[in-house]
């Protein structure tokens, strides 16, 4: 199992491969980046902050959950932190498993934690201002699927 929060970037590449490296038992990797967007809004920056050790632990936890839903092989979070401009790299999520069914349902619900319930406050930066990022009901809608 493997969480990592950071403010560098990652390369998308380097994380499979290193994930995959010596595994022949991994029939099937699924990989979600997500990518600070702009939605025609004039965003100047997303700033996320979280607290340490305390972001790490409950991510680590809904990482285990996935754990015991489905029959991974690997599993790695990445997630940015700091000040992120439209077109970065925001977050890394990964699945290997033997079959592709329990790879992809994986990273959903990984995914859809992430969005919903992980500790982190997300600040939208503007010209005009900023604002905190306020929790959207499509993203509850969606892990509550998983319950």
């Amino acid at each position: 199992m493997t969480v990592r929060l950071q403010r560098e970037n990652f390369d998308i590449g380097t994380e499979l491969a290193a994930l995959t490296r010596g595994r022949t038992d991994v029939g099937a990797v699924v990989s979600f980046a997500g990518l600070v967007r702009d939605r025609g809004e004039g965003l100047v920056a997303l700033e996320l902050e979280h607290y340490p050790g305390m972001t790490e632990k409950a991510l680590t936890a809904i990482e285990a959950e996935a754990w015991s839903r489905w029959p991974l092989d690997a599993c790695l979070i990445v997630h940015r932190v700091g000040r992120l401009v439209p077109g970065e790299r925001i977050v890394l999520v990964v699945t290997a498993s033997a079959h592709r069914e329990a790879a992809f349902a994986a990273a959903e619900f990984l995914m859809d934690y992430l969005k919903s319930r992980a500790p982190f406050w997300k600040k939208e930066v503007r010209a005009a201002g900023a604002s905190w990022v306020e929790a959207r009901e499509a993203d509850e809608t969606a892990l509550d699927r998983w319950t």
